[in-house]
């Protein structure tokens, strides 16, 4: 007998190995027709996998991220059997599923206009229902396969598997795939899938490599699934932030420095405000500001362990016959901060924060926009704090960084994550800082899920995955907990016992980088900012001319209340005007005309369309309330 211990704890009996997909019809014949795959002792499988002895079973359907994920692999494998239909001579390389869908990279020429052909042979492929089956072949076979079919990729990949291992192949049709699976049964099962568009990839990533041709696609297990999802893609286009970054002309990209943005006058307004907010936020809390240079001297970085394990992104220079480096992090110029002068347990606490603009060598291929740069400002902090202090300062940091992410309306997600494989420092420290955190979190009941092997090289961390207004989730702030960089550095402080200790130090983010939060920002809104951040707060519009020196007077007003406005004089129609402001997503737009000048009043057309008459001090007053509150206001009460 063959013991099968289910997800609930039940214990499920077979007489002889079957796979896992009679398991499943044994158990309950509406959890086979749903499955797709199934974790055996933690480790994925399809359902052709065949249980021959005691383990513990979780049968998975489409509603799970690993089920969703088999389904997209198969169609991954639906994409190259219908690319090498259409083009054999074009040559497979990989097609793994990923966050949202899947690709397949190719080495040939495929262009946008062939995803719709690419398709229709997809959908003929999954008519025909294909079964897909799987087989082991050892090295030399499986070389002699690849090789006959002519596919100098696959066999590159099988000669860097170890000798006398057993390759998995899968097949389907004319079709055969080098793949570890898992796969669903039949082409048929995958209902609703999408190709999403084309793009160049190095192979293994590498520069180096010949450029390849990656299809992205997607599927889902219903088509209702899937329309939602083209349409949050249609709504991610439209709020694209380096196309509204042009359109509200908030910030530039220029060849003559890649990756270094360069922020327009609108887009420093909004820049500045999160700064502003920012510094009181921190100045509330006790956080001493400083800056530090920009360049420092590479002796700091080999001390700091950052040039043995961050040196390939860091950009370096000589100064009189001396190695310097531009700074990619700041914690080195802090801890110079520190030993500035002999510290005491009662500084401690010790909160440096430091908006320092930093540099990282990305390459080019990664680029994008805001949120992938090579220069940007980070909103650091490093706290020095006793052994005793560290559970009672991560909650106030946590509780912190909470009080930044509501402002904005995001949810968020909290990750702690564990040693890599290249750290520095002892077992002990580790597991000591590793518990701190896990404790910190548990006392705040805050949800968490451990990443392993993704924390810093000096410490483990936590971090915050907001889900922004489309569902979409970024990573943004981190609190690090390190032992290390104090050790080597000598940090000290005088205890109570007027003896030398060790401080513990946090590094700490709250937008992570502040470039990239606007990025994030642009399109959470879509470019409708909160009134406390947007550049231009109200839009002045005259219906002719004679009406302009009234509007002067209304914008003047507005600014002696420092409220930021323009006015329109163009000799232009009064909807033309209105349109133009409403596409710069500027919040309130007043009409000016007869009515408005003859009473001394104004007419404020409202985001929603709506029309208000109001009296210009009672609607000053309206929008300062707004933006001293951060909260949008109600012109009806």
């Amino acid at each position: 007998m063959i013991n099968i211990i289910l997800k609930d704890g039940a214990s499920f009996e077979i007489d002889e190995p079957m796979t896992i997909f009679d398991v499943a019809k044994k158990i309950n014949i509406n959890l086979a027709k749903k499955a797709c795959c199934a974790l055996v002792d933690g480790e994925l499988k399809d359902l052709r996998f065949v249980i021959e002895k005691n383990c513990k079973l979780e049968i998975l359907n489409l509603d799970n991220e690993f089920g969703l994920g088999t389904l997209r692999h198969s169609c991954a494998h639906v994409l190259a059997q219908a690319v090498k239909r259409l083009f054999p001579e074009i040559k497979l390389a990989i097609g793994p599923n990923i966050k949202d869908g899947f690709y397949y990279d190719f080495d040939g020429k495929i262009l946008l206009e062939d995803l719709a052909q690419i398709e229709n042979e997809m959908k003929k492929i999954i008519k025909e229902n294909y079964e897909i089956k799987r087989f082991e072949l050892g090295k030399n076979e499986a070389l002699k396969l690849m090789t006959e079919k002519n596919e100098t990729y696959k066999v590159e990949l099988i000669n860097n598997l170890p000798v006398g291992a057993k390759i998995s192949f899968y097949e389907q049709g004319e079709f055969v795939d080098l793949c570890a699976g898992p796969h669903v049964l039949k082409t048929g099962d995958i209902k609703a899938f999408k190709l999403i568009s084309v793009a160049g990839a190095y192979w293994h990533g590498n520069e180096k490599n010949k450029m390849l041709t990656r299809i992205y696609g997607t599927a889902f297990e219903k088509k209702s699934s899937l329309d939602d999802y083209l349409n949050k893609l249609e709504e991610a286009k439209k709020r694209d932030h380096r196309k509204l970054g042009r359109e509200l002309e908030l910030f530039e990209l220029f060849d003559e420095a890649p990756g270094m943005p360069f922020f327009l006058p609108n887009g420093m307004i909004l820049k500045n405000n999160l700064i502003e907010y920012w510094r009181d936020v921190h100045k509330k809390n006790n956080y001493d500001e400083i800056s530090t240079p920009m360049i420092l001297n590479k002796n700091l970085w080999i001390k700091s362990g950052h040039w043995a394990h961050y040196k390939e992104n860091m950009y370096t220079t000589v100064i009189d016959e001396q190695d310097f480096a531009v700074k990619p992090m700041n914690c080195p110029g802090s801890i110079l901060v520190y030993k500035n002068k002999l510290r005491s347990y009662k500084d401690l606490p010790l909160r440096f924060a430091e908006l320092g603009l930093v540099h990282r060598h990305e390459k080019s291929g990664t680029l994008h926009g805001l949120m992938r740069v090579r220069c940007f400002t980070q909103d650091d902090a490093h706290i020095f704090i006793t052994q005793e202090q560290i559970k009672s300062e991560i909650k106030n940091i946590i509780d912190l960084i909470d009080k930044f992410y509501l402002l904005f309306g995001f949810k968020y997600y909290i990750e702690l994550s564990t040693r890599p494989d290249d750290s520095m420092g002892s077992d002990e420290d580790w597991e000591k800082a590793t518990e701190a955190l896990k404790n910190a979190l548990t006392e705040k009941n805050l949800d968490f899920k451990i990443n392993e092997g993704d924390g810093a090289f000096y410490g483990p961390k936590i971090d915050f995955h907001l889900e922004d207004s489309l569902g979409r989730t970024w990573q943004c702030g981190t609190i690090q907990l390190d032992f290390q960089l104090p050790e080597k550095f000598e940090l000290e402080y005088i205890g109570a016992d007027n003896k030398k200790h060790r401080p513990i130090m946090i590094h700490r983010v709250v937008f992570g980088s502040i470039e990239r939060f606007i990025g994030i920002l642009i399109e959470h809104y879509g470019g409708n900012f909160p009134i406390w951040i947007a550049p231009v707060q109200v839009k002045i519009l005259p219906i002719s001319d004679k009406f302009n020196d009234y509007a002067q007077k209304i914008c003047d007003e507005l600014k002696l209340n420092n409220i930021r406005c323009e006015i329109d004089l163009r000799a232009e129609k009064i909807n033309y005007k209105i349109r133009e402001a409403k596409l710069k997503k500027i919040k309130y737009l007043l009409v000016i005309g007869e009515k408005e000048m003859n009473e001394n009043n104004i007419s404020v057309r409202l985001a929603s369309g709506k029309n208000i008459f109001i009296g210009l001090n009672e609607f000053i007053k309206k929008i300062n309330d707004e933006i001293k509150n951060k909260k949008d206001i109600d012109f009806d009460l």
